[in-house]
């Protein structure tokens, strides 16, 4: 089965147009972890995707303190090398090896991003990282130039074949743009966090950078049956426990929006989930959208998001949602962002 496909940015990476995000496959016991999760179960549940025609799966060493690599690398070795997906995974934060509830820290020192990238490609059991990111800015005083300086080595050396950032904001886009092109950003978007398409997304687009945008469900909120019961009955170790926007009143404003997207989802005769994948993936400048599932049920339920595309009156009654409902920040539609851009631009011409 196929799906659709872009370019992501000039990297050369022909990417459908929804990735796996493998987060929960890294399983319980760690500071952001989801709670137990069963590896067989993830096995399956990827491989499914991959089925379905997703060829990207993204990863991190930090999730699971690198047993989603390594559940990964499990896969792999399963799939003929033709059916092989790209894989993704990012560096930069290092975890505490006798404290795994310790907070990690977020550092992007050269000869640390150079160490992380072997160890990677050994949990993966992989010759080359198809796309490595920095996961997060740094944190310890470490300039972004000599950073992305040693991602340009890896490049050479044939460990990496494309190299991008995740949150990373404008200002740290342009000083790694100066050094090397930027292949791709991985920003948190969806319709409770738009603040990504304010700037960053716009920055992208002008720049042929490539966006593939993570938690377009807010993690599990912008689906059909999630309740307020149901953060009650999250894992301990589940880290949504913590998020603010699982806690009241951000919770009720986010649920209010989830239920007006049943109107959508009727009218189109798929799911709230796939809804909420479809309108991140109508913003223009975004190439895909990162999205993680616990069962193969769970790939069932967006997997259409891929090919359904929302009409402009639609992303105007979603913003119309997003704003009767007061959920999240940012943008609430691209007509709204493009106004706002070029109301921006004047100020600053007339500056």
């Amino acid at each position: 089965m196929g799906l659709p496909t872009r370019e992501l940015g000039s990297s050369g990476l022909e990417i459908s147009r929804i990735g796996f995000g493998s987060w929960a496959v890294g399983g319980g016991g760690w500071v952001f972890g989801w709670g137990p999760q069963d590896d067989t179960q993830s096995i399956a549940t990827m491989r499914h995707a991959l089925e379905l025609g997703i060829n990207w799966i993204d990863t991190a060493a930090v999730y699971g303190l690198g047993h989603s690599e390594e559940v990964i690398k499990r896969l792999l070795h399963e799939l003929h090398p033709g059916e092989r997906p790209y894989i993704f995974t990012k560096c930069g934060v290092i975890w505490d090896e006798k404290d795994p509830m310790a907070q990690p820290v977020r550092a992007l020192r050269p000869e640390s991003i150079r160490r992380e990238c072997e160890a990677s490609l050994k949990r993966l059991g992989v010759e080359h990282i198809d796309l490595y990111q920095f996961h997060w800015p740094d944190t310890v005083g470490t300039r972004v130039e000599d950073s992305w300086n040693t991602m340009l080595r890896l490049v050479k050396e044939g460990k990496v074949r494309a190299i991008g950032v995740s949150n990373f904001d404008v200002e740290l886009l342009d000083r790694c743009e100066a050094v090397r092109h930027v292949d791709s950003l991985q920003p948190p978007f969806s319709m409770i966090n738009r603040n990504a398409a304010a700037k960053e997304i716009p920055w992208c687009a002008a720049h042929d950078t490539g966006v593939i945008c993570y938690s377009p469900m807010q993690s599990g909120l912008l689906t059909d049956s999630f309740t307020e019961a149901r953060v009650n009955a999250l894992a301990a170790d589940d880290w949504r426990r913590r998020g603010a926007e699982f806690q009241q009143p951000n919770l009720g404003r986010n649920l209010a929006l989830r239920d007006a997207l049943r109107v959508l989802a009727k009218r189109y005769n798929t799911t709230v989930s796939a809804i909420a994948i479809a309108w991140a993936l109508a913003w223009p400048g975004v190439t895909g959208a990162i999205v993680g599932a616990r069962s193969p049920q769970q790939v069932d339920a967006w997997i259409g998001a891929a090919s359904l595309e929302l009409t402009p009156a639609d992303m105007d009654e979603i913003g119309d949602a997003i704003a009767r409902t007061g959920a999240g920040s940012g943008p609430r539609s691209p007509k709204e962002a493009k106004a706002s851009g070029e109301q921006a631009s004047k100020k600053q011409a007339g500056a």
